[in-house]
């Protein structure tokens, strides 16, 4: 579930171009990226600018072990080009402050146009990282377009922790 992101680009067929949407609220089209793409132009959920942010909380809390990101048009310019995923645990309690040093950079890549639509980063350290349940894309580039930059799909790869697995974590 999309829980935060960057004002999204919307052109309205009505007189106002851009709906204005403050930053606590969740534009309904977001989701979107969270589905299966079925490839085609414009399906996708645009941030407004050339950069911005989408902070997901995952259905289950995981190790994480890989992220994927989607684009369908190579010839796009609001593609993500240069990215970071970062991770951490909230639990049941949505509202707390998250402490720094609880936030986990799961990865740091660029996303290559001449590559697959669908392209995966492993996790840094998916060891050293931990379980999360929220993840948060920063864009901090794309291919060259001003006005927006469009997400057609995020995936979080991981395993759920067993209770082996959590024994190890809690010493």
């Amino acid at each position: 579930m999309v829980v935060r992101h960057l004002k999204p680009f919307i052109i309205e067929k009505v007189r106002r171009w851009f709906r204005k949407i403050s930053l606590t609220t969740v534009y309904r089209d977001s989701e979107n990226m969270l589905k299966p793409s079925l490839g085609e132009p414009d399906q996708c959920f645009p941030l407004k600018g050339d950069s911005g942010f989408v902070q997901i909380r995952l259905r289950t809390t995981i190790f994480p072990e890989a992220i994927t990101l989607e684009h369908v048009d190579k010839m796009e310019s609001s593609a993500p080009k240069n990215c970071r995923v970062y991770g951490w645990h909230r639990g049941y309690n949505a509202d707390i402050v998250i402490e720094t040093g609880k936030i986990f950079l799961l990865a740091e890549f660029s996303y290559d146009l001449e590559k697959s639509n669908a392209q995966t980063f492993n996790v840094v350290d998916s060891v050293g990282s931990g379980l999360v349940d929220t993840v948060r894309l920063d864009i901090t580039s794309n291919h060259g377009n001003p006005s927006h930059t469009c997400i057609y799909r995020l995936q979080v790869h991981g395993h759920e922790p067993t209770s082996i697995s959590m024994l190890g974590t809690q010493s």
